[in-house]
């Protein structure tokens, strides 16, 4: 009984130490990118490097369990790395080209409630307002959103004082820009960057294009839950699954970059952080964290699994505090909170949830033994003639 209930909270666990790695990984990032590296050119090398190492892990763990690759399921694949990685960052960067940094956080942060409501229609989750667990799916999710909302439009005086330095004036102010989670770590980076130059009058000129791009980058974002969620049916291999979109998404970042940019020096990896950030975010933030998010959302569905998005801002701040002297809001603070308490709301119901179906599953399989374990009694029938005879 105890392991059981301590099973409950695995993915718990899992998605808190996904969140704490993309935080790190958001650290990382936060120097490469703003040392001028090409941010399609770093997608590319993440993710082969992501392919490379959960190629040999998926073979010797899953090779007895895998099954047939086929057409279809290739297919699926190669979609979730278009809405998983490739295309939907090509949409986000333009979005915040033609936009603003602040503007495009608050779409990212939208990821949560968006793939609830996505996955209403398709059965994948349920609300049912008579239940306690129904209504705190809901009242956890819109708590989730208005945290998140705050964190990114509300600023607030500064509650920890440091004194400048050249080294954090470069990033100060880019834990607003933090992502919703995967590979949307490489869009804050480069959001925080345009964030300090002036808009153009060209980009308000294109405000409605950068909306639809931001919108349409929101909802790839948030369908890649949903279509992990029927993979991971169709295909229960996580690591051979995450390899796979892996190199589908390495080769499409790489035809997008050749077609975009001409210059080949780019391709050129200068310095040691370099080349450790982009290894550390192919091994983990690509390669583990997908397979923990695509075990998660096996397990707990989309929903759950997207509701932690918000939570890595929060993490990645605790982390820039002591190590780049970033600044504390008021703002970032209320909103953590609000996020914390929301996440758990959300947790509490999903959870209700599960016990409650597990109840039932329970009490099925109890009756059915009982069935089982009844005594059969013959029925003889005798006739009224056989017996004068």
């Amino acid at each position: 009984m105890m392991m059981m209930r301590c099973r409950k909270w695995y993915p718990f666990v899992v998605m808190t130490a996904i969140d704490v790695a993309f935080a790190i990984s958001n650290i990382l990032l936060k120097q490469i990118i703003s040392g001028g590296m090409n941010h399609l050119v770093f997608i590319t090398y993440r993710q082969l490097i992501s392919a490379i190492s959960l190629s040999p892990v998926a073979y010797f763990l899953e090779r007895n369990s895998r099954p047939k690759l086929t057409l279809p399921i290739s297919f699926h694949l190669f979609l979730s790395a278009i809405v998983g990685a490739s295309i939907t960052q090509y949409l986000f960067l333009l979005g915040i080209e033609y936009t603003s940094a602040t503007f495009s956080c608050a779409f990212l942060n939208l990821v949560p409630v968006i793939t609830f409501i996505m996955a209403l229609p398709f059965g994948i989750e349920g609300i049912s307002i008579k239940s306690s667990g129904g209504r705190a799916k809901v009242i956890g999710t819109m708590a989730c959103l208005g945290g998140a909302i705050l964190l990114t439009l509300y600023k607030g005086m500064p509650l920890i004082h440091f004194s400048p330095s050249p080294a954090a004036a470069d990033v100060v102010g880019t834990h607003r820009s933090a992502p919703a989670g995967g590979d949307m770590a490489l869009i804050s980076r480069l959001s925080s960057s345009l964030s300090s130059s002036s808009p153009s009058p060209k980009k308000k000129e294109g405000w409605i294009i950068g909306c639809v791009a931001l919108f349409a980058g929101t909802l790839m974002w948030s369908s890649w839950f949903l279509l992990q969620s029927n993979i991971s049916k169709r295909y229960p291999c996580q690591y051979t699954s995450t390899a796979i979109m892996a190199f589908f998404s390495s080769l499409q970042s790489a035809i997008l970059c050749l077609a975009i940019y001409r210059n080949l020096s780019i391709w050129v990896l200068q310095g040691k952080l370099v080349i450790l950030s982009i290894i550390y975010a192919g091994m983990v933030g690509s390669g583990l964290c997908f397979v923990g998010m695509s075990w998660c959302v096996k397990k707990r569905g989309p929903v759950f699994t997207a509701a932690f998005s918000p939570f890595v801002q929060i993490i990645a701040a605790i982390f820039e505090v002591p190590v780049l002297h970033e600044q504390i809001h008021l703002g970032s603070l209320i909103g953590s909170l609000v996020v914390i308490v929301g996440l758990y709301i959300l947790l509490w119901g999903k959870n209700k949830e599960v016990e409650i179906s597990e109840s039932k599953v329970l009490n099925r399989e109890i009756e059915e033994r009982k069935e089982q374990e009844a005594p059969q009694f013959q029925i003889i029938s005798v006739s009224c003639e056989a017996r004068r005879l």
